[in-house]
């Protein structure tokens, strides 16, 4: 399939309704004190890279990065449209966030997912990809609900 990858704006059109289905399916498989998905103000902040992944005209997936600090960056909000699940899309959006952080001279990667059967597919992409599980890193806490992985660049 061929996907357009490129920096978009979490606050329009199918973007926007793209991130909210993602935050509605956190709220919907957790309880609300383990969910940290970063709401549509706090992606669409500059110090946040955000990307959609397009299918000619149609939003297959997004993806952002942030900063821990200088050498480490967080993934977060990595979401595939319905329609296009399945179909490489995760892979591909995470692959290209590993790219921008390597030509960034980012030194490790983490994330925080969901521990329960509905985060599966995600856990196995991002081991898939050579993400470890680690324990919590900062700002999270142990929680039950949580998984934490990284990866050294």
């Amino acid at each position: 399939m061929d996907l357009d990858i490129r920096r978009a704006d979490p606050r329009r059109g199918a973007v926007r309704d793209l991130v909210v289905r993602h935050l509605t399916g956190m709220h919907e498989n957790s309880p609300p004190e383990s969910v940290h998905a970063l709401g549509i103000d706090a992606l669409a902040d500059p110090s946040v890279r955000f990307w959609a992944a397009w299918a000619g005209a149609d939003l297959a997936g997004i993806g952002a990065l942030t900063m821990l600090d200088d050498d480490r960056g967080e993934i977060k909000s990595m979401r595939v449209a319905d329609a296009f699940l399945g179909r490489g899309v995760g892979r591909r959006m995470l692959q290209h966030i590993l790219a921008d952080a390597g030509e960034r001279g980012i030194r490790s990667l983490w994330l925080e997912t969901g521990s329960t059967p509905e985060f599966t597919p995600a856990v196995r992409l991002y081991e898939s990809e050579g993400f470890v599980r680690c324990p919590p890193f900062p700002p999270y806490r142990p929680d039950p609900f949580s998984l934490f992985l990284t990866l050294s660049l």
